[in-house]
């Protein structure tokens, strides 16, 4: 009788559970990774690659959904908005971060789950083939001399070609001409045509117009000189302390079940570690690399610290 009891209380409790466990199943349904900017881009195509590397190893789909527009901020908030339970994940960025400073962000960054870091990118320093400087010291001591300032492109507020730019002018003294551009194509048109005078822009769109004689390369962000590009002194060799550089990575929202996140960062860890991806991502001119969600976190955190006073300090807006 006793026997009996006790069994039956154990298959209650086993019923019990299995709602619990099916709840806690991942995925369930397709998965959808969300990209903040243009299908095609540096951001989008390392998405595409990862996706598919999670489709092979799922019972779902994984789908690649761009909502681009308002330097991301239209993804993240419709990540964010979406149930927490890993089946909307967003291709964070480091502008995700740092639009968490703006005074109308909904969002503050504790609000995202960081799952790994998926690129780093360095950029470099563009000038017009008629600008005649062919160094980064050559540039600053131009600037000084010209009264009327010289322009420089940015494709957003809280973009690293806006902040870079500014820390570079902070580190050398000299005060530019800032003119916004809605994306990097027409920045790039204004400074061959010489109605820019800098552009701080990812390597996968300066480098080929500098190899083919275009553009001019002074300076790299990185702190060593790059495969991509050996003959690109960096800024800290030329006596400029400065290195930067852009990340993305994978997120979701807080609140999915660490079970979940750490199942996703196995997955993108495995993917980022594959050939495929990174002959792919190299080709952009980024390096491939992956992360812990700690490390991810931190990142965020010290991207938020580092670039927080310049954006204060410069009064960027940010909503």
């Amino acid at each position: 009788m006793r026997m009996g009891l006790l069994r039956g209380l154990a298959l209650a409790a086993g019923l019990a559970a299995l709602p619990a466990a099916a709840q806690e199943a991942w995925p369930s349904r397709p998965v959808r990774m969300v990209v903040g900017f243009p299908a095609g881009g540096p951001t989008d195509i390392p998405a595409r690659i990862i996706a598919e590397k999670l489709r092979q190893r799922l019972s779902q789909p994984v789908v690649v959904e761009n909502r681009s527009g308002a330097g991301g901020r239209i993804a993240l908030d419709h990540v964010m908005a979406q149930p927490r339970d890993g089946h909307t994940l967003l291709v964070c960025t480091y502008i995700d971060a740092l639009n968490t400073l703006g005074a109308n962000r909904p969002y503050p960054l504790s609000d995202m789950a960081p799952i790994s870091q998926i690129t780093r990118a360095y950029y470099a320093l563009v000038v017009p083939n008629d600008l005649p400087v062919r160094t980064a010291p050559e540039f600053v001591a131009l600037a000084r001399q010209r009264r009327e300032g010289l322009a420089f492109g940015h494709v957003g507020g809280a973009s690293m070609p806006n902040l870079v730019a500014r820390i570079f002018e902070g580190l050398t003294g000299i005060t530019m001409v800032e003119v916004p551009y809605r994306g990097t194509p027409p920045v790039l048109q204004d400074l061959i045509g010489g109605r820019l005078q800098l552009f701080v822009g990812p390597l996968v769109n300066t480098m080929p117009l500098a190899q083919a004689g275009q553009v001019r390369a002074i300076g790299m962000t990185s702190p060593e000189r790059l495969p991509v590009a050996p003959q690109v002194p960096t800024l800290r060799e030329q006596g400029i302390d400065l290195v930067a550089y852009g990340w993305l990575g994978i997120c979701g929202g807080a609140g999915t079940p660490p079970s979940v996140v750490a199942q996703v960062n196995r997955l993108v860890v495995e993917a980022v570690a594959s050939p495929e991806y990174r002959t792919a991502v190299e080709g952009t001119g980024a390096g491939a690399v992956s992360s812990t969600p700690e490390e991810l976190r931190a990142l965020m955190q010290a991207t938020v610290e580092q670039y927080g006073p310049v954006i204060r300090r410069f009064s960027i807006p940010l909503d």
